[in-house]
Parts: C-alpha cells; structure tokens; sequence
C-alpha cells in the first residue's frame, strides 16, 4: 500500500474528523428502512444493548512511566500485514447502503490496510470484488443455501480468487423477527429472494469435518457464543473462531460478546485464532477486545455508518480516526504493541456509565454536535 493510494479529498478529510460525524451524516444519508435494517436487532434488542454494555463496563487499567516512544498497532494476519487488527465484518445487502456494495468495502479495506470479509448475499459477488481489490487482505463468508456439492464449490471458487480465508455464519439456523423491519412491512431484496435456507439448519460438525479435507486456506466459524462450542471447534480443526451474536440480529436475549470472550478464548487455549464482533465502535473498544484474548475484531456497523456517510473514501477516512485512537489508547495503557496487553489491562464495573445502546460509543450525538 503506497501513500498515494491512501490519499483522501480534502473535503473528506475536513467533514469528518470524529467518528460520530459519520453517525450523523448516515442517518442523514439513508432511508428509514434500511437505517432501520441495519442499525436494528431482533425482537426486544436486548442482544444489541447487551453487545455494548459488555463493552462499556470494561474499564481499562493504565501502567505509566514506561517508555512508548515506538508503538506499533498493526498485525501479521494470513501471512499480511495489516494497520490494525481489524475485519469489515460481512453486510449481507450492503449495496443498498452505498452503491459500491462489497467491492467499496473491500477496496477501502485494502488502501486502508485491514481486513474485508465479503458476504455471500452481498453484492457485488465473490468475482468482481476480487478485481476490485486484488491486494486486499479478502475473506470470503458463507451463509448455507445449498448441498454438498454447492457449499464445496463455493470452498473451491473462493480459494481460486485468491481469498486469504473461508467463514462459514452458524448462528442463521432460523431467521431472527426483527421488529422494525416488520413492524413497517419492509423486506430487503435480499431477503426476497432467499433460497435454500433449510440447508443452514441442517449444518453441523460433520459437514466442518468435510470442508476440512478440501479448503485450502484457513477456515473460520462465524457466530459461536460459548465456550463449549469453541473446544467442539478446535478439536474438528476450525482456525478461527469467531465469537458472534450477529450483531444481536439473530437470539434475543443473548450475552454481549466481550463478556462471552474471555471463556472462548481459555477454551481454545492457543490452537487457533479467536475473532469478535459485536458493537465495536471505538479505538478503545478495540484495545479492550485485544487485552482479553481476540486476535482480530470485526466491524459491523461503524463499517456501514462510514460507507453510508460518503463512500469508500469515508471508509478509508474512518479507519484512519480509528488507528489513532487505537494509537492513543495503547500509549495511555503505557505499552507499544498488542503482545505487551493481557487481562490484568481491564476491570470488570458493574454497571455502564450511560444506558447501552446501538450508539452509546458516540455520546455527543444526544448533545447536538
């Protein structure tokens, strides 16, 4: 990645200088439907609030006088280096949030230097976001919809483009009720013209054992959420578990991601990578995931607030405010790199300092900035 390529228009540079400016020209940008879609959970939203509340009561524990002088907040991932430890995490309908869809997402992730995961009900396809992004590091995401035969062969396809990883979703055995959306009778085109879901409830172990023996690059289950699951996981050779309550857009009433971390990392006790979404919105949020055991944190929605605010430039613009406070907050923990953090960098608080919500990373957004 050369500077040039990272080069923003002025005008973007000087619109968003925080990250709640992208917040607010989102809601702006996007109709009531799809802000709706995207930004909503399923039934109560209780998942959705717990994702940040798991967040919010983890306070961070400082170390000073040490010297910081040279830090460094990137990662070594799937043989690339990469700015931050970070994946766009997969959109399904991310078109109808910016026109460029997966192609403006993973273009944006490779100037900026991190991770895209491509959505296989995104469009554009797997084909046209590898030329748009040859160079990027590129995942490709499976939710079932077909046989055997079909899900091999997207296994197959995937590795001849050149995808550094294959992740397959396991938390859509059932589409979730997601009452905003129904509550104005709106259905995305993607879910109009969904096919094949009854093979996602039928997936199990036996079918990770089959991948196994084919996927040529590492293989990643999206959307476990116990510590059970991720031993099952490593003992049939997964790499990358993938801690995930689907933004809390699928099971109601589930716990918040960072809370159900810390068990799925002492379950996989090394012998694979541990990857989280689920409401990360700050740098220090970021940081937080880091101390407690993630390898790499997945980015839902801010990804979609920054492309709904102004395209794939206002990604690459969002991913630099990002990097600095990342930057910021190791500093402030008195370490220089990702290696130097552990558990004793947080502490558990109670209770959050403001009620969690979807947008509670971004108070200023309640005080009219």
């Amino acid at each position: 990645m050369t500077d040039k390529q990272q080069d923003l228009p002025a005008e973007i540079i000087e619109k968003f200088q925080v990250l709640h400016e992208f917040a607010k020209a989102a809601k702006n940008n996007l109709n009531k439907n799809i802000y709706d879609y995207v930004f909503g959970g399923a039934e109560t939203e209780t998942t959705v609030r717990r994702n940040r509340m798991a967040i919010e009561t983890h306070a961070l524990r400082p170390r000073v006088m040490r010297d910081v002088s040279k830090m460094n907040a990137g990662v070594d991932r799937f043989g690339m280096r990469l700015k931050l430890p970070v994946c766009l995490a997969p959109i399904g309908s991310l078109q109808q949030i910016s026109s460029g869809g997966g192609a403006a997402a993973a273009s944006g992730a490779g100037r900026f230097g991190c991770a895209h995961m491509l959505s296989s009900v995104c469009e554009p396809g797997m084909d046209a976001v590898a030329e748009a992004a040859p160079d990027a590091c590129r995942i490709f995401q499976l939710y079932v919809r077909g046989d055997e035969d079909w899900v091999d062969d997207k296994v197959r396809q995937a590795q001849d483009l050149g995808y550094k990883a294959f992740a397959v979703t396991i938390d859509l055995d059932a589409y979730s009720r997601r009452e905003r959306d129904i509550s104005k009778r709106f259905v995305t085109a993607g879910r109009q013209a969904a096919v094949g879901e009854t093979h996602q409830a039928r997936f199990d172990w036996s079918d990770v054992d089959r991948i196994k023996k084919i996927c040529k690059i590492p293989f990643i289950l999206k959307g476990i959420a116990t510590a059970e699951d991720s031993k099952l996981a490593v003992e049939h050779g997964v790499d990358v578990v993938y801690v995930s309550n689907h933004g809390g857009r699928q099971l109601d009433h589930g716990r918040g991601g960072l809370d159900v971390l810390p068990e799925c990392v002492e379950a996989v006790n090394g012998q694979a990578q541990v990857w989280i979404d689920g409401g990360f919105m700050r740098g220090t949020d970021i940081v937080k995931a880091m101390a407690l055991g993630a390898d790499m944190v997945g980015l839902g929605r801010l990804q979609a607030l920054a492309l709904a605010a102004g395209g794939e430039d206002a990604l690459v613009r969002m991913l630099e405010i990002l990097e600095h406070e990342v930057q910021i907050a190791l500093m402030l923990l008195g370490v220089t790199g990702y290696d130097e953090l552990g558990p004793e960098y947080v502490y558990k608080e109670p209770l959050a300092v403001a009620d969690p919500h979807q947008f509670s990373g971004f108070p200023l957004l309640g005080e009219g900035y």
